[in-house]
């Protein structure tokens, strides 16, 4: 259909006709759209209230980069650590563990540039991966990665720096660098190299890749000594400390009794089977990621045993769909933009992740819940954006809401039924790269 003037015309004239137009435009044009719709209902019904309500200590951070995954996977660390040992506040190194994710996401993107190196640069794999060579999002599995082979360290230890607070800058250098490193790979299969020339040159391409990072945020530490004063006012140090023996000592959790448990309700996810994605990683050798896939109802149900019984949970959600950043409030009705517009934007959680409308955009951990009648009617968030939003850092999500844009959580093995727990452990489906359950938080 081509757009004729006259139509064009007919829709100006009906629009400046009627006078609720005009006013809503008035309103819309000064003070943004969200500003001019935004309800009063959305913050009466969330009162950030909870009847079960995990203690977890002040919020963290993450500031200009996209590292929401791995803060929700430390902050879910440190509530554990603040209890075990008598701490008023504490964090774990962010930094340390986005270094060796990005050293490890480099030598991940090496390994599957050359498994499709004898595909066209123009198909869709190796566009995909050409697209995004590496980015700061991951999922709990790839997390898991990071800890299982490199440990944590208290954030004193390794502590921010310019590039770990705001990425972008690095991200570019690094991407630049890895889609040089691709040309090259693939014209040495192309030439049939022997296999001891491509290690040699990977081993020479991820020493540039060190040297990038440990430039860019400090080089890791391989020992240190822990020294810190508990609530008590007391004095303690633990001396000849590696990543891995902190972790062992301080945080001591066995992280294969974590799974992951998603949402999707689209006809090529049947519910009670396990996922994984094609290409989709960190650590080469690592941990597979791989998901089961449930109801809504048992969603929540899993969520709510694991915070009746005090502990954080780690989950994603798409967080800037009808979200009230400032007020740190999560509701369908945040905002009530269809009758701004009269417009009805209306499509179900299924219809959004098949036509690419919704999918995980960000990781937070839900510390607490409301429930009514045996019912949860809302959900509160432990955010990693500072505490200068919503109430002191924390989001008010209710319930709806989550049932519409909640897709992931991480829930411990003991929830989950017989039944399920051997669905998870199945062959998982495999999915495309670029299916919308790959995204990174």
């Amino acid at each position: 259909m081509e757009l004729e003037k006259e139509m064009t015309k007919e829709f100006r004239n009906g629009f400046t006709q009627d006078k609720k137009n005009l006013a809503v435009q008035k309103s819309a044009v000064r003070n943004g759209i969200h500003e001019s719709c935004q309800t009063v209902e959305a913050a009466v019904s969330n009162v950030p209230v909870f009847s079960v309500d995990v203690e977890v200590g002040a919020v963290a951070n993450q500031k200009a980069s996209g590292r929401c995954w791995m803060f929700a996977a430390l902050n879910t660390f440190r509530h554990k650590l603040l209890k075990s040992h008598n701490l008023k506040e504490f964090e774990l190194s962010q930094s340390y563990t986005f270094f060796w994710d990005k050293y490890e996401k480099a030598n991940y993107f090496h390994e599957n540039i050359l498994k499709t190196a004898n595909q066209e640069v123009t198909s869709r794999e190796v566009s995909f991966l050409l697209q995004t060579p590496q980015q700061d999002g991951g999922q709990w599995d790839m997390i898991v990665s990071i800890f299982d082979k490199y440990g944590v360290v208290p954030k004193t230890v390794m502590p921010e720096s310019v590039s770990s607070s705001a990425s972008s800058v690095l991200n570019s250098y690094l991407n630049k660098k890895l889609r040089k490193d691709a040309m090259i790979l693939r014209r040495l299969v192309k030439d049939n190299a022997t296999e001891e020339e491509i290690a040699a040159t990977r081993k020479q391409m991820m020493e540039e890749i060190y040297q990038i990072l440990s430039v860019s945020l400090g080089t890791p530490p391989e020992t240190f000594d822990f020294e810190y004063r508990d609530s008590e006012k007391e004095y303690h140090c633990v001396k000849d400390l590696t990543p891995q023996t902190f972790f062992k000592q301080f945080v001591g959790i066995n992280l294969d009794d974590y799974v992951s448990v998603i949402n999707a309700p689209t006809k090529d996810k049947p519910f009670n089977r396990s996922f994984t994605v094609d290409m989709l990683g960190n650590v080469v050798g690592g941990r597979e990621v791989k998901y089961l896939n449930v109801d809504m109802e048992t969603f929540k149900d899993l969520a709510i045993k694991q915070l009746k019984d005090g502990e954080s949970i780690w989950y994603g959600c798409d967080v800037g769909q009808s979200s009230d950043r400032k007020a740190g409030i999560m509701a369908m009705d945040t905002f009530d933009v269809e009758n701004l517009f009269d417009v009805d934007f209306t499509t179900t959680k299924a219809e959004r992740l098949e036509f690419g409308e919704s999918l995980m955009t960000h990781a937070m951990v839900l510390t607490g819940v409301d429930i009514v009648d045996g019912k949860s009617t809302k959900w509160k968030v432990e955010n990693s954006w500072g505490d200068k939003i919503g109430d002191k850092g924390f989001f008010v999500m209710s319930d709806e809401w989550m049932d519409e844009y909640t897709y992931q959580i991480v829930i411990k093995k003991d929830y989950l039924t017989e039944e399920q727990l051997k669905a998870f452990n199945e062959e998982p489906i495999v999915l495309a790269p670029w299916d919308p359950m790959g995204s990174l938080a």
